[in-house]
């Protein structure tokens, strides 16, 4: 049978491994629904749909493709559940990513020589827009918003002066490692005085906006937010946008097909949607539980020797934790890498960076205690240098179900 072949019998391994075995502490990673896994996997998977409602080789076409009704109403009803939820009047679910998510931005407000201010790689911003990335691909200038690193957040009002004096196009908030919300008046009230548009990317935090969490970024003034549907939110893998503005959303529409899209694959679209309505039948009581868990998994992690950083700051706000990797190395001989390797061998999955995150752990059903335990896991590989720690982690995930999620 085909299903005896070498990629089913690794995959059979993989889900075995990852959603039965492994405590999954990346933050930027989830469990999707059955339901969810379903749609992805359907029909839709091998459908176009390309709305033109222009005229192309002298003839007015609608939609480049026949057979589309039911992918375009499927469209239609994700986009207004995306919405609801985020609380916006315009929205695309198009972008296959994050990035290209931010890509589109950048894209629909900046022309060449523009120059946008971000969060610094070394505060944490994420690295897609660092000079050398989207901002060299699309010739832009690129400077750093003023950083307080003790707090771990934008000086909002060191940035505030910095946007006055140099009007920038476009200011992005957001960041690959964050763990406060932002102090956002400051900075559109800057914005407004010099016609600079403030982005938002959302990536890391959209699960938790999206579940009444973390920060409302449209209400409190952001212009347009972006982000990936796999982190917080609750997959699968892929972008969206949303804005108030209906300038920003036609030229962001402008820049979809043909410039960052082709096929936008409609079985990811219908997978999202049925996301969406778990996030806005669960996405309260899932935000509010990530967040309590984050506190606890890294109290209990800074008590037992595993240093984590801001305790002075209750550590976190968000699904994230940040480890304190220069100490930890200092103390045990072990750096991240090396930390994310041994972790792994006991079936613990961390990335390489120090990052820990509580979302999917969250989604399977842990609650603050089991952070404990979590954290003592943690502690018995890195502290007490245990092997075979995993024979306790396997048992210990025997007693969960996934959650927040239609039964």
């Amino acid at each position: 049978m085909a299903e005896n072949n070498k990629i089913f019998s690794l995959l059979a391994e993989h889900t075995q491994w990852r959603t039965k075995e492994c405590i999954n502490l990346i933050p930027s990673e989830n469990a999707a629904s059955p339901q969810v896994l379903k749609l992805l996997g359907s029909d839709l998977s091998n459908r176009y749909t390309l709305n033109m409602n222009t005229k192309i080789h002298n003839v007015f076409i609608k939609n480049a493709y026949g057979g589309t009704k039911f992918t375009d109403a499927i469209e239609t009803e994700t986009e207004e559940v995306c919405k609801s939820v985020f609380n916006a009047k315009y929205c695309t679910v198009k972008p296959l990513s994050g990035h290209i998510a931010g890509l589109v931005m950048l894209l629909a407000v900046c022309s060449p020589k523009d120059w946008i201010l971000i969060i610094h790689a070394d505060h944490g911003g994420y690295d897609g827009y660092m000079p050398d990335y989207m901002p060299k691909f699309l010739n832009l200038e690129v400077d750093y918003l003023p950083f307080l690193e003790t707090e771990w957040n934008v000086d909002s009002e060191a940035a505030a002066k910095k946007i006055r004096e140099g009007k920038p196009r476009l200011v992005i908030l957001g960041a690959s490692f964050i763990l406060y919300p932002y102090d956002i008046k400051p900075m559109r009230e800057a914005c407004d005085e010099v016609d600079a548009i403030l982005g938002y990317d959302g990536s890391h935090v959209l699960g938790l906006i999206g579940g009444g969490e973390f920060q409302k970024p449209l209400l409190e003034g952001v212009d347009i937010v972006t982000g990936s549907t796999h982190k917080t939110l609750f997959g699968p893998q892929g972008g969206l946008i949303i804005t108030n503005r209906e300038d920003l959303f036609k030229n962001v529409s402008s820049k979809l097909t043909w410039y960052t899209i082709d096929n936008a694959h409609q079985n990811r679209i219908a997978a999202l949607g049925q996301a969406l309505l778990e996030i806005k039948e669960f996405g309260g009581a899932y935000a509010k539980q990530v967040i309590s868990n984050s506190k606890a998994l890294a109290a209990a992690l800074d008590d037992s020797g595993i240093h984590v950083k801001f305790k002075n700051k209750n550590y976190t706000e968000s699904h994230q934790v940040l480890l304190n990797i220069d100490q930890i190395e200092s103390e045990y001989n072990i750096n991240s890498m090396e930390l994310s390797n041994r972790l792994e061998a006991e079936n613990i999955i961390i990335d390489a960076v120090g990052r820990l995150g509580t979302n999917e752990m969250t989604r399977r059903g842990c609650k603050e205690e089991d952070m404990v335990t979590i954290a003592q896991f943690v502690k018995r590989v890195v502290v007490d240098k245990e092997k075979m720690v995993k024979n306790d982690v396997i048992n210990f995930l025997k007693g969960f179900d996934l959650e927040y999620c239609f039964k």
